[in-house]
């Protein structure tokens, strides 16, 4: 069984001050401040009495004790790239094995749509994940069925006008930093990659008509994430293209890793 958890703190706050009742769990937000989170991953069996994998108490102390002051130091240093602070986090909270269960992984979340990733087993590797965002019309229908089996695989998603969405789109990429630099790939050139190939090429167009890539296929979500995939696949470096995940709604996603072999 994995257990998440998550730590929020305001960057450069003392470990030592007391919990609050606040977003960031404490210190308390006051005025503009910059804060960052950790997400956790344990694996483990369930405590056959408490039913807890691991004490999510246990981990807020251990990331409050050892992760935050080891991001701090690297903050007060002057601008610091995600990769090495998850890496920090992950270096220092590896040896602090977790009461009945392991570590798994460890990210960083410096905005809401931007994430650095470490594993336990490979913490020279860091996955990157940014998250995207466009809006773009389709209709799902097949030529190859009749109209009647149209309307039964598809419903109102096959309204001949078609229908929208505000698509989000999540690409991991994985890679080891650069030794000198300490960066996998520079956020302004990823967003660059995305923007071009995928955000262009896609946003505010009828998917059915307007890309060439649905001329004869239909705009499913999954088919939208395999498209997607090999609009990046190659186009960022060093990195190598993880990842992709295109959420349709709220309630609906396609993930994709890549042709099989």
């Amino acid at each position: 069984m994995l257990l998440t958890r998550e730590v929020r703190f305001i960057v450069g706050s003392s470990s030592g001050l007391p919990e609050a009742h606040a977003w960031g769990g404490g210190p308390a937000t006051t005025g503009v401040q910059p804060y960052l989170v950790v997400r956790a991953r344990i694996e483990g069996e369930p405590d056959a009495l408490t039913g807890y994998v691991c004490n999510i108490s246990w981990v807020d102390g251990v990331v409050r004790e050892h992760a935050v002051p080891a991001v701090n130091g690297l903050v007060a240093h002057g601008p610091c790239g995600g990769e090495r602070l998850v890496r920090a986090v992950a270096g220092e909270l590896l040896s602090h094995v977790p009461p009945g269960g392991r570590w798994v992984d460890w990210r960083v979340g410096l905005t809401p749509c931007l994430w650095y990733g470490v594993k336990a087993e490979k913490l020279d590797m860091v996955e990157v994940k940014q998250v995207f965002e466009f809006s773009a019309a389709h209709r799902l229908h097949c030529p190859a069925l009749s109209e009647e089996e149209n309307r039964q695989a598809f419903g109102k998603c096959g309204n001949p006008s078609g229908h929208g969405h505000n698509y989000v789109v999540e690409v991991t990429v994985a890679g080891e930093p650069d030794g000198r630099t300490g960066v996998l790939l520079p956020v302004s050139q990823f967003e660059q990659v995305v923007k071009e190939r995928v955000i262009d090429r896609l946003d505010h167009r009828y998917l059915n008509t307007d890309c060439p890539e649905f001329a004869a296929m239909n705009p499913s979500v999954e088919n939208i994430v395999r498209v997607i995939w090999g609009l990046l696949h190659g186009r960022f470096g060093p990195a190598e293209l993880k990842r992709v995940c295109v959420w349709e709604t709220p309630r609906t996603c396609a993930e994709y890793e890549g042709p099989e072999g």
